[in-house]
């Protein structure tokens, strides 16, 4: 086994609990190995840090999977994905709809696994999980049993780690739209041509929250995806909710979705946000709550000034739009975007925009996308509940 030796200082980071080694934090590498191996990694007195597997392709060095000296083999994965399904079905019960892998955060960096119904939708987002991708399969059969699973590793991320795009089947064919029960509702999801891997799980719990905030309410769900918000919105009893998204695949959805339902008092619209919360202010549009949920604006570090002009400008037209005492939700999904940032940056707009803002709530991510104390990366999702005041 190769073994990493670190600078000076350098294992700081990792005895606090982050799981990656840099390339800029390596001062030698001692053996041979090829890319996807298991590694030793010592701080620069040799003393052991911990063992990962190495890919000399990304800026991420190594991804640590353990802090002690163990066989990192086919019976170390299984136990690992045995442990993260444990823990969902101790804390959340037999959901049909959860993240049954969040990779770092359940120790098994570069791996997610969502299930929806009875299928899995799986990512093998580092070399490391790519090249144990038989033995990850293999352990997700004898836990979960699953009617099919299929891979959506056609994320650009995976070329960071010099692997190539691909998506299909891992499983016999099935049927990649997949219907599932959240929160009192029916959704469908496409697995195979959704985003992502085919449904946001990670606002599940703020999907629901927002029920006390709109009854009798008039919504706009701005980058509704397939409607998740202003379905919620209704069945706790809005008086009407309407949807916007650029991905008319996902509008699509949204429709069907309100059909399968029930739901009459839904509108869905293929549009560009920042164009159609524009053109509806100047038609002197106004709402009792809107909802913004956008994409990852920050992708990397260098696209951090460009994101929180984003989320000023849309923030700011959407508060614009409210009747006093109105309900803004406001999310973030961009890891980049510190929680402190994202509510500068929305302070900043209710400045601009003339309004003042009670906080009602500060929310995140639910319990099956758990956070790993000393890995920030882990903690992406905020969602803010505000009241804006005149």
């Amino acid at each position: 086994m190769a073994v990493v030796r670190l600078k000076p200082g350098e294992q700081k980071r990792l005895l606090a609990g982050h799981p990656w080694v840099y390339a800029n934090e390596v001062s030698r590498i001692h053996g041979e190995f090829q890319p996807g191996d298991i590694v030793d990694v010592v701080d620069s007195r040799g003393r052991f840090v911990g063992r990962g597997f190495i890919n000399p392709a990304s800026q991420i060095l190594v991804r640590l999977l353990t802090f002690e000296q163990e066989d990192v083999d086919r019976s170390f994965i299984a136990q690992r994905v045995q442990q993260a399904v444990q823990m969902r079905r101790e804390i959340l019960g037999d959901l049909d709809a959860c993240r049954m892998v969040f990779g770092e955060a359940d120790f098994l960096p570069g791996l997610i696994v969502d299930k929806f119904g009875d299928v899995l939708v799986f990512q093998t987002l580092a070399l490391g999980m790519e090249v144990r991708k038989d033995w990850i399969l293999e352990s997700l059969k004898e836990v979960l049993n699953p009617r099919g699973l299929f891979e959506r590793n056609d994320v650009p991320v995976r070329e960071l780690e010099g692997l190539s795009l691909k998506s299909g089947f891992a499983s016999d064919p099935f049927n990649t739209l997949v219907e599932i029960e959240e929160e009192g509702l029916r959704f469908l999801v496409d697995v195979q041509s959704g985003q992502k891997t085919g449904h946001f799980l990670d606002q599940r719990e703020n999907r629901a929250a927002i029920a006390r905030y709109v009854k009798g309410a008039r919504v706009l769900d701005c980058f509704c995806h397939t409607g998740g918000f202003a379905l919620q919105a209704l069945r706790a009893g809005a008086e009407a909710a309407e949807g916007i998204d650029a991905s008319e695949l996902a509008i699509d959805l949204a429709k069907a979705n309100a059909e399968r339902n029930g739901v009459a008092r839904a509108r869905f619209t293929v549009g560009n946000v920042f164009d159609e919360l524009r053109s509806r202010a100047k038609r002197g549009e106004k709402y009792d709550a809107i909802i913004l949920d956008p994409p990852a604006f920050a992708k990397n570090r260098a696209a951090l000034a460009g994101a929180l002009r984003g989320y000023k400008e849309i923030n700011l037209r959407a508060m614009k739009m409210l009747i006093p005492g109105g309900i803004l939700v406001t999310c973030s999904c961009s890891q980049h975007v510190s929680e402190q940032e994202f509510f500068d940056t929305i302070a900043a707009a209710a400045h601009d925009a003339g309004v003042r803002l009670r906080l009602l709530e500060r929310r995140g991510q639910p319990p099956d996308h758990p956070i790993l104390v000393g890995a920030p990366e882990t903690a992406y999702l905020k969602c803010l509940i505000f009241r804006v005041e005149k």
